[in-house]
């Protein structure tokens, strides 16, 4: 048994519970969690902008890290004792999926493949990636998601190049990471841009030469300006706002010029391009999870960060425990969040 944070109803408080799960099956890992990340689809999902959810009631969360507790049949990557991230993000591994859940009143509570909101957690092998157990663990947590997504948009679905010019809306967690990523890969250029001042505060101090304040100025004649009319190389949209994604694919140049749409937006909305811009040669792609393979990619942030190359500890703004769950989700909602931490 454990305490879990449950989603029972769309667009309420997610209730703190004891919930009994199964032990690890065949495919599956137990693992104690430290802390977990809480990411923006989370608040999505659970102000219900996710559309009809057929699961109810159900765990959440999708970024962890913590130490693992036993292992199923089949499992091979990982052992007891081992120290893992948890993400999303679809791995080397047998695919086992989600645990056998219950609350007190024995009512089945819905698990998926990865599941982190609790004290414990039953995942598919092909979620949990170990880790060198120098790295301190909470900020291990931001590997499965913030920065698995941020900076791999850059490093693997932008492959930039030194030189160019890079403009990221959005200066959260995901975007702190692609900023900084740029920074890293000798972008002669990184723009922030956001509609909050001390967002784009922090964001210089991961990277950025020029900000731009979306609330206060046309952020495409902002970014056309800084480039002497001629657009960005590449324009990273971490913001999932309808505006910023067509602001990105405006922004980038013609004749090679890529928009990067890593945000989510709420089901049922759209955005809109001219199709003329597509014939002059820009270019827009999604990036799922920044085209990241977690078995080489997150080992690979972790020696980044322990040689100090990567910012991890900045990038937090706030912590809570697993009571404040609905402290932190109101917080990330009021845009007062860089990264929040739910430290178990």
């Amino acid at each position: 048994m454990m305490k879990a944070a449950i989603l029972r109803t769309l667009n309420a408080p997610l209730s703190i519970e004891d919930v009994t799960t199964a032990p690890a099956e065949r495919g599956q890992v137990e693992v104690r969690i430290a802390a977990s990340g809480l990411c923006h689809s989370q608040l999505l999902e659970v102000r219900g902008k996710r559309g009809e959810d057929r699961f109810l009631p159900h765990l959440l969360g999708h970024e962890a890290s913590g130490v693992v507790e036993s292992v199923g049949p089949g499992v091979t990557r990982v052992a007891a004792g081992d120290h893992v991230v948890l993400t999303w993000i679809k791995g080397e591994g047998i695919s086992a999926g989600g645990p056998t859940c219950t609350d007190r009143g024995g009512l089945r509570v819905h698990a998926g493949p990865i599941a982190t909101f609790g004290e414990r957690a039953v995942v598919s092998e092909d979620r949990v990636t170990p880790i060198r157990k120098d790295m301190p663990l909470d900020l291990a947590a931001l590997l499965g998601c913030a920065v698995a997504t941020g900076a791999g948009s850059v490093f693997n679905t932008a492959s930039l190049k030194g030189g160019e010019s890079v403009a990221v809306f959005g200066a959260g967690g995901i975007g702190l990471n692609a900023i900084q990523a740029a920074s890293a890969s000798g972008a002669a250029l990184v723009i922030a841009v956001d509609v909050h001042d001390p967002k784009l505060a922090v964001a210089r101090t991961f990277g950025a030469t020029h900000t731009v304040h979306a609330g206060r100025e046309d952020a495409v004649a902002a970014l056309l300006g800084l480039t002497g009319r001629r657009g960005v190389d590449v324009a990273i949209e971490s913001a999932g706002q309808k505006i910023s994604m067509e602001q990105a694919f405006a922004s980038v140049r013609t004749g090679g010029g890529r928009a990067i749409l890593i945000g989510n937006l709420p089901a049922g909305q759209s955005i809109s391009i001219d199709p003329f811009d597509l014939i002059r040669g820009k270019r827009i792609v999604g990036s799922w999870g920044g085209e990241t393979l977690p078995g080489r990619d997150i080992p690979r942030y972790a020696d980044l960060f322990m040689e100090g190359k990567l910012k991890l500890r900045e990038l937090i703004s706030h912590r809570f425990g697993l009571h404040e769950i609905n402290l932190a989700l109101d917080a990330l909602e009021r845009g007062e969040v860089t990264r929040a931490l739910i430290e178990i």
